[in-house]
Parts: structure tokens; sequence; C-alpha cells
């Protein structure tokens, strides 16, 4: 209504006005009117900047973010890699270490497995078989290329903890004592690496190895009851507790 009546009003005017007046009023009503439209479309444009400006800072506030994320992730893996390069360098030392002990530990183990041979021939004759084909394997390993020096050694070790248990406990098993022509099957009992005593199940025979003779010798039969106690604690069939053995005195306290 209000733009009718401002049409009205022009058209009136228009009327009342000459020919070039007329024509001059309308030109810069049709400039306004096309001035007003360009003001509208340019303030559509600005609106539809500004979102795009607003939607390219929210853009780019957000790449910095990744972009920081990335940046310390970066440094995050750049100290991994620092660390596995130090890690890798010690390795590298520990394994030419390794290689130089290997060499250092060849004849060790060597001279560890000829000292065990000689151990168990020198030693009484205790689970004679058993020891034997110990030291047997502990031969045949320094020769086994399949094994590696650490696995060589462990089982050397193991060979001599074995050897060092049969010092510190007691114990029995079932064999023969004899020169091949004669022999007597009977119990052994063995208390620690002092004394290796044989006896036959009828209690007839009580022998005990004699180190300097190399052979089992008569033993007094008072000792007969502590060894049968022996045997006994040694199968688990009692109590430990006490019991006597002859124990030969060091030489020089003998003297």
């Amino acid at each position: 209504m209000k733009r009718a009546g401002l049409l009205g009003s022009a058209a009136l005017a228009l009327a009342v006005m000459s020919a070039p007046a007329q024509a001059q009023f309308k030109s810069a009503l049709d400039t306004s009117e096309q001035t007003a439209r360009e003001t509208a479309a340019s303030q559509q444009r600005i609106d539809q900047l500004d979102d795009q400006t607003a939607a390219l800072l929210n853009d780019y506030r957000a790449n910095l973010k990744q972009l920081e994320a990335a940046r310390r992730y970066n440094a995050s893996l750049e100290r991994n890699v620092e660390a596995q390069t130090r890690e890798i360098e010690r390795l590298t030392v520990d394994i030419e270490n390794v290689e130089g002990l290997q060499r250092a530990m060849q004849p060790l183990m060597e001279d560890m497995v000829e000292t065990f041979g000689q151990l168990v021939n020198a030693d009484a004759p205790f689970l004679v078989e058993e020891r034997a084909a110990r030291a047997a394997r502990l031969q045949g390993l320094m020769s086994d290329t399949s094994q590696s020096a650490a696995q060589k050694y462990r089982l050397i070790v193991e060979a001599y903890q074995i050897e060092n248990e049969y010092g510190r406990t007691i114990g029995f098993y079932e064999g023969t004592i004899g020169d091949g022509e004669s022999e007597l099957t009977g119990e052994f009992l063995r208390v620690g690496r002092i004394a290796l005593i044989f006896k036959t199940p009828d209690d007839s025979v009580l022998r005990i190895w004699d180190k300097d003779a190399r052979d089992f010798v008569d033993l007094n039969r008072s000792y007969l009851q502590d060894v049968k106690f022996g045997l006994r604690m040694a199968k688990e069939q009692t109590a430990p507790d006490i019991f006597f053995v002859p124990v030969k005195p060091p030489a020089a306290a003998a003297q």
C-alpha cells in the first residue's frame, strides 16, 4: 500500500511536471531502485563471505590443533627412535662382549669337563654307571655344534651341582661288589662323601670303601645297627637322626 502510494504520488508529480522534468525524475527513481537492489545483493554477498570466513577460520583452528598433535607425535617418535638407537648400540657392545666371553669360556668349559671326569674316577665308586654316563655326555657336549656356549655351560654347571649334592646328602641304591668271579648283591649306603658302606640282605657281609686300598674292606659289625638305621633314613622310612659311621682322620692328624 505504501509503495502504491509512492508510485501514485510519483505519477501525480509527473503529471504536473513538464516533460523534461518528468524524464529526469523517472531516471532518478529508476537509479534509486537499482541502487537499492544492488545494495541488497551486496549485503547478501557480504553475508555469504562472512559465513565462508567463519567456516575457514574454524577449519584453520582445527588444522592448527591437528598440526600441534602431529608435531607432538613426531617428537615422541623421535625420542623412541633415539632410545632404540641407544639400545641397538648397547646390544652391539654386549654382542661383542659375548663373543669375547665365548672365546674365553671355551677353554674354561673344556677344563671343567676334564676335571669332572677326573673327579668321578677318583671318587668313591657310588652310582658308577650313572655318573660315568654323565661325564661321557659332557665330553660329547663339547663337540656338539647344535648347542650354544650358554647351553653347554648350563649343562656343565648342572652336572657339578648334582655332584655337590652328593656331598651333603645320604642315599642308598642296590648293586653288587666283587671281582667278576664272585659277586655279592646287596644295598649301598652313601653318607655324603665320607662313607660308602655295603651290606648284604642277610647282614652276613658288611663292608666299607677304603680310599687308600681302593676297595671294599670288612667293617666292624658294631656299626651294623647304625648302617641299618642309616638305610632306613635314606629310604625315608624313619625321621632323620644321628647315627655313627667310621671316618679316617686326615693324614696330618694321624701322624
